[in-house]
């Protein structure tokens, strides 16, 4: 089925590219969301009349979504779940969890603007898109932990053992100058006798 695109589609085309995709995409997709219309010898020419108010739409839809991209820079979405030994979740983070996390933030977006190949299945940090408009996409930062703790050092970069092995290693160090100070009262007292 051909189809002409209303606006940039990736992996497809540019607004005003005459495309041949399957009627099934076209239906269930394209069409329905406003990316296409029909390539018929009618909508082609009213598209051509219409195709400077859709160029300019287009723009004032990317700069909207470029001043979205610049507030949303940096963004930190923090999932605390449950998962095993192995760090695998008892479930997963999807579109729809991201989505919702992102609106908690304060940013409105629909779960289609999430790329994310499959779902999240597991602890750490993942790096996924968010596609604001079909020119600008940004990247957001998944923090998934078993508890706040745990969120806040994986962004720092450390790990829990790394911890408990820096507090051990204090721990050890503090104990060696409290036996250290306790020789040097020793010999002090001994040899004022």
């Amino acid at each position: 089925m051909e189809v002409i695109l209303l606006q940039r589609v990736e992996k497809l085309g540019i607004m005003g590219d005459i495309v041949t995709v399957k009627p099934g995409y076209a239906r269930n997709h394209l069409i329905p969301k406003g990316f296409a219309d029909r390539a018929t010898k009618d909508r082609i020419e009213h598209f051509e009349t219409m195709k400077k108010q859709f160029e300019a739409e287009n723009l004032k839809k990317r700069e909207e979504a470029q001043k979205i991209a610049t507030k949303m820079k940096d963004l930190v979405l923090e999932f605390i779940r449950s998962a095993g030994d192995t760090g695998n979740l008892y479930g997963s983070i999807r579109r729809k969890d991201i989505a919702i996390a992102v609106t908690e933030a304060g940013y409105s977006i629909h779960k289609d603007q999430v790329q994310i190949p499959e779902p999240v299945k597991t602890i750490g940090l993942h790096t996924i898109e968010i596609q604001l408009h079909p020119e600008v996409s940004i990247p957001a930062i998944l923090n998934i932990a078993m508890t706040a703790e745990e969120a806040k050092l994986q962004l720092r970069g450390e790990t829990k053992e790394d911890v408990e092995k820096a507090e051990k290693k204090a721990a050890k160090a503090e104990r060696a100058a409290a036996a250290e100070a306790e020789i040097s009262e020793e010999s002090e007292e001994n040899s004022s006798e």
